[in-house]
């Protein structure tokens, strides 16, 4: 005789309750109920450890009894469907099917993807609707960087899912845990953008579920986040000096370094640097200001033109160029410039399938295609500045010779917690400020 039994997976409330259909020896399967329930709310038999009773209910509350009903009707519910089941058909997604339907979520294969249940359609309607959508700023239309993630998540997914046909429901903690490893182990992603994609993932399972399709309850207990950066790369006070004096014949390098001293005298990110014109140099009550509205954020910023950006800029202001020229350019700068110690890192290479990094000829082209990953190993400072350079010079050279809440005001960190781990000071660096604070209080003592 089939029996089907109920019992509890998960440490934490609310807990999912799991279906066991059993009959013979031939047939053992075990599937997600699609029903969760808190402990404090029900009797466990077997000394509280697996097996659920709901005949007794310590709160006679209205959900539970609902619950009890529930749970009570879909044993009943697979006895049924199995005694009119024919022979060979009944498996492991034979049952989740009449789980499925119990629950109201099963859809015909024909009708798969009319429903918008499947994940790759809901990714798919986040890029078509980013127009509408509300950013950051609190306007409408999600910026060109936004809309490319979503499509690089999708992308990924296709990869991921293979021929299988994935849907909202399924991301799961399992789920998050088994793409994440993938993500690393198998495609050699690095950490900061794997976790980003389980957090693009989570925004798009939320939207969906705010357009009525099921989402699993364990959604919003999937781990992202961002990963702490080990390597921050700054420009020391000296190594701008060097910039500054090395002489150049390239007019190209000569005009990237005034974009680059300037950046790092002014602490914007790469795209609010190089968008900069003269109408953004203006007086207000005497006081030559730099005023921008940063692209990311939105907040408007006020920066005093101070004498060394008059220095750099005595010659002319300096022509536009594009944010990747800009990468290019100031690595032959700081080579030039010979900023080449030697520093562990990461850096963003050319890599085939095994993870391996592609060589260049001689011309510098790469013998093979392959994929962009970020690999670890020992490099020369030069190869590893980008144009992100610039803001975190800027904070990291001004910490502690300025008040932080006047460096937040220019680089337009929201918290403190968030400008102290992107500024890069060692333990060593704040325990040097601290004695040379005592040794100054000890010098106006003695006067």
């Amino acid at each position: 005789m089939a029996t089907v039994k109920l019992f509890i997976r998960g440490k934490q409330d609310p807990r999912t309750i799991y279906l066991r259909f059993i009959h013979g020896r031939k047939h053992d399967y075990t599937k997600n109920s699609g029903k969760i329930v808190n402990l404090s709310n029900c009797i466990l038999a077997g000394n509280g450890k697996k097996s659920l009773i709901l005949e007794g209910v310590k709160r006679n509350s209205p959900e539970m009894k609902n619950l009890n009903r529930n749970l009570r009707d879909i044993k009943n519910y697979i006895i049924d469907m199995y005694d009119e089941a024919t022979p060979g058909e009944v498996s492991g997604d034979w049952l989740q099917k009449q789980i499925d339907i119990f629950n109201g979520n099963f859809i015909p294969e024909e009708d798969q993807g009319k429903q918008g249940n499947s994940l790759t359609e809901a990714i798919q309607t986040v890029i078509d609707t980013a127009n509408i959508r509300e950013n950051s700023k609190g306007g409408l239309g999600l910026s060109k960087s936004r809309v490319n993630s979503y499509k690089n998540l999708l992308k990924i997914i296709k990869v991921y899912q293979g021929k299988k046909s994935l849907k909202v429901q399924d991301v799961d903690i399992k789920f998050g845990k088994s793409f994440l490893n993938w993500m690393l182990n198998k495609q050699n992603y690095s950490e900061g953008y794997s976790k980003k994609k389980i957090d693009d993932l989570k925004t798009v399972c939320t939207d969906a579920e705010i357009n009525g399709i099921q989402v699993s309850h364990q959604l919003r207990k999937i781990k992202g986040g961002k990963a702490k950066t080990e390597h921050i790369i700054y420009l020391t006070p000296q190594e701008l000096e060097k910039i500054e004096k090395t002489k150049l014949q390239n007019q190209s390098l000569i005009n990237t370094r005034k974009w680059l001293l300037l950046g790092c005298n002014i602490g914007q990110r790469g795209g609010d640097l190089l968008n900069l014109t003269e109408e953004n140099f203006i007086v207000r009550n005497g006081l030559e200001l730099i005023e921008l509205k940063q692209q990311k954020t939105g907040k408007q910023v006020t920066i005093p033109v101070l004498p060394k950006t008059k220095n750099i800029l005595k010659e002319g202001f300096p022509y536009k160029i594009s944010i990747q020229k800009f990468n290019d350019q100031i690595k032959l700068l700081c080579e030039e410039a010979k900023v080449n110690q030697l520093i562990e890192a990461k850096k963003i290479e050319m890599v085939d399938e095994k993870g391996n990094v592609i060589p260049k000829d001689k011309n510098g082209k790469r013998k093979k295609k392959g994929v962009k990953r970020k690999i670890s190993g020992t490099f020369p400072k030069y190869e590893l500045i980008t144009s992100h350079v610039c803001r975190r010079s800027f904070a990291t050279n001004t910490y502690g010779k300025l008040p932080t809440p006047l460096i937040m005001q220019i680089t337009a960190h929201s918290t403190e917690k968030m400008f102290l781990g992107y500024i890069g000071k060692s333990s060593m660096d704040y325990a040097q400020q601290i004695a040379d604070f005592y040794a100054k209080e000890e010098v106006k003592k003695s006067i």
